[in-house]
């Protein structure tokens, strides 16, 4: 009997020891991943949320440096270096700081990202980057904090930041431009593809750059394809009307039309009939 209760006792033990109660975390974690032009963005943060608090000159003073969240301190990384306003942030990873006030919010930079919130001893050499944001007034209020890449474009985006019922951004600028120049250069100076030729082409096009090339890498984008597709000569015709050549622009704007209604792409088919009516075609 006595070893039949050692045994019970050592296995209620032995569960007791290893049973653990799972509760949500109150501020709890987000991970962003977000791809700006050729530049990989990487967010991580904690969100707490009001619970019926005011947030901002209370739970969060104004003039004091905010952990821009909650728990660790907000972290931010680049692949690529980056600009905000005319500092430069070389690749790498980031602490977020902001200092919050009624009409517009200090955003610090800082390349420590090892503190638990704040520092506890702050190093202003540490602060790669300060930027001054505008305070924008929401029409309702956001519960939980929340950040996110607004304005997405081939160069630049907007960290975004919502709480409470104020958004502020702080718009960064990435080195696309450059890197598919260089990419560009590199692979015109060696053996280009039709595929190659009509990137290039289109990136020309859509960047506003010289047109004149990017109509002659087109057509001979075109000339080396078989059966162009319609979104291929949805783009060709752009680049025809961009360059004057309204009659050639209709042309192709048709036999895309034409592709994507076979394609059943509604869409493309929209497009391509808006800008035939813009070009005095329908």
């Amino acid at each position: 009997m006595k070893k039949v209760f050692l045994s019970f006792l050592m296995l209620t033990i032995s569960l007791v020891g290893y049973s653990q109660i799972q509760t949500p975390q109150p501020s709890p974690t987000s991970k962003i991943e977000q791809k700006v032009g050729l530049t990989d963005v990487t967010l991580e943060y904690s969100r707490p949320s009001m619970r019926g608090r005011t947030v901002f000159g209370n739970l969060v003073p104004y003039g004091k440096i905010w952990r821009l969240g909650a728990n660790a301190n907000t972290k931010i990384s680049f692949s690529d270096d980056v600009m905000i306003g005319d500092k430069k942030l070389v690749a790498g990873s980031y602490a977020v700081y902001a200092t919050p006030n009624e009409g517009s919010w200090e955003v610090i930079f800082y390349n420590d990202v090892t503190n638990w919130g704040t520092p506890e001893k702050w190093d202003d050499a540490k602060v790669v980057a300060r930027t001054t944001s505008q305070t924008f007034a929401l029409p309702m209020d956001i519960e939980t904090f929340t950040m996110s890449f607004d304005n997405v474009s081939n160069g630049s985006a907007t960290l975004g930041m919502f709480w409470e019922n104020v958004y502020v951004g702080v718009e960064f600028m990435v080195p696309t431009d450059d890197k598919v120049l260089t990419s560009i250069n590199d692979v015109m100076n060696a053996n280009p593809t039709a595929n190659d030729y009509y990137a290039a082409a289109v990136y020309y096009s859509q960047e506003n750059k010289d047109i004149k090339t990017a109509l002659k890498w087109m057509e001979k984008a075109m000339s080396m394809t078989e059966k162009p597709a319609f979104w291929q000569l949805r783009q060709q015709s752009l680049i025809y009307a961009k360059d004057g050549n309204k009659e050639a622009a209709i042309e192709t704007a048709k036999k895309s039309l034409e592709a994507s209604e076979a394609a059943g792409n509604a869409d493309y088919v929209k497009m391509n009939k808006d800008s035939l009516k813009e070009w005095g075609a329908l």
